[in-house]
């Protein structure tokens, strides 16, 4: 326990000392919200078009932090040589592992409540009402982000090329699973791609949740499915994960 505290209070002070991440990953997606806020104005789903903006961004968020920051950190750190290093410490596997993702879902819980607060004072937004069902899908959805996050590492090849190749995927699921606004202006066969994808799910059970009012457990099969994009990372992973550089 007192070797993983170490290494969680370790990657906090990399991810805030790095300016880089704190802005793009931390706090692009309240850039987003401010923007967007100030262009939507009516309704969406029913409800303000500030509560379901976000509903959305909380989902984006999540993506952005747990699958597309863990992606590019686990790729350059392992082609910088930094992961292959670490297996000749007492630092196991495990640990490090486990307090990268619990620093990944300290990130993403802070932001958030940054999302929560920040709506409130610009947009006289509504806190949540299902605080349990809310914590609980925050924590899953962040789970199976990190999963996906960890597998995309794994097939990436070059430090370069994280970036492009992590945005070439985060950026249009956004767009096509509504979390910067409605979809269903959208051409059929775009709808039907966003339909498969995991975030319009994880922004299914927050709308249910947060918009709503319902229990996270109403939607089971939002659920199920997410459950199923994690294990499928979770699967690739286990099978393609390499602590030592692939170049070079």
């Amino acid at each position: 326990m007192r070797l993983f505290l170490h290494e969680l209070r370790y990657q906090q002070l990399i991810f805030w000392r790095s300016t880089e991440a704190a802005f793009f990953i931390f706090l692009f997606p309240l850039l987003l919200f401010l923007l967007l806020g100030s262009v939507y104005s009516g309704h969406i789903y029913g409800v303000p078009a500030s509560w379901a903006l976000l509903a959305g961004l909380l989902g984006y968020g999540c993506a952005n932090t747990a699958f597309a920051g863990l992606a590019i950190q686990l790729v350059v750190r392992r082609e910088l040589g930094i992961l292959k290093r670490l297996r000749a410490t007492p630092l196991s596997a495990a640990t490090y592992i486990a307090a990268m993702l619990v620093s990944t879902l300290i990130v993403f819980v802070l932001q958030t409540i940054a999302l929560f607060i920040l709506g409130r004072i610009l947009y006289g937004t509504p806190f949540p009402h299902a605080w349990g069902s809310l914590v609980l899908a925050v924590v899953f959805g962040a789970a199976v982000f990190a999963g996906l996050g960890v597998a995309t590492a794994s097939l990436i090849r070059s430090a370069e090329g994280s970036s492009a190749v992590v945005n070439f995927i985060l950026l249009p699921m956004a767009f096509l699973t509504g979390s910067f606004g409605p979809t269903r202006h959208y051409p059929k066969v775009l709808r039907w791609i966003g339909d498969v994808l995991p975030l319009k799910y994880f922004i299914d059970i927050v709308n249910a949740v947060y918009l709503h009012r319902q229990a996270i457990w109403t939607k089971g099969t939002a659920l199920g499915v997410l459950a199923a994009w994690g294990a499928t990372g979770l699967a690739v992973a286990a099978l393609k994960f390499r602590w030592e550089p692939r170049e070079g």
